[in-house]
Order: structure tokens, then C-alpha cells, then sequence
């Protein structure tokens, strides 16, 4: 079984900050620069592209009719917008030829 590991937001800050010989509040900086402009056009309703690794988008979601798994009582589900992951050709391609 392959052992899974996840890239965290501060790992990312120290992988910044040691390849690109930034301080960590400078490395920081960069990823709160990037994710907030990120969240902006989100919230604008834009679609952010980042070409040759993935695109991400709003989706928009109608209000339903649920039930609470607890109680099966029916529950109505407001709508909703969620942010929507897109993976690009290029990376694809290269999480496939690392994974063979």
C-alpha cells in the first residue's frame, strides 16, 4: 500500500522559502498574496486557470430537500456556491508517468 502524505500550507511556505532563498514572512507573504487573489476572483465569480496544471471554478448548487441521516426528517438544503477543481492535461500526464 502506497503510504500517503499531504503538502500543508506551512510546508509549502518552507519549500518557498528554501528554493527561492525568500525569508519565511516573504515566502508567506506569497502564499497568502496568491490564495487571497485566488479567493477574490471567486467570490467575483471568475475562473482561475493556472494552464498546464488545473483550472478552478464556481459551481452553483439549487436548493433541495434532504433528510438528517439521524432523524430521516426532511430538511431543506439552501443553495450554494462552491469553489470546483479542474485537473489540466499537462499534470495528468506527469502524475501518470511518476506513478509508472
Amino acid at each position: 500500500m502506497i503510504e500517503e502524505e499531504t503538502l500543508n500550507k506551512l510546508e509549502l511556505i518552507q519549500e518557498l522559502k528554501e528554493k527561492c532563498h525568500l525569508t519565511k514572512e516573504e515566502a508567506s507573504k506569497v502564499i497568502e498574496i496568491f490564495f487571497g487573489e485566488m479567493t477574490k476572483a471567486f467570490i467575483q465569480g471568475d475562473r482561475v486557470e493556472i494552464r498546464g496544471l488545473c483550472s478552478f471554478f464556481i459551481k452553483d448548487y439549487k436548493s433541495y430537500t434532504g433528510r438528517n441521516p439521524k432523524t430521516g426528517e426532511k430538511v431543506q438544503i439552501p443553495a450554494k456556491r462552491l469553489p470546483f477543481f479542474k485537473c489540466g492535461k499537462e499534470l495528468k500526464e506527469r502524475v501518470d508517468y511518476l506513478t509508472n
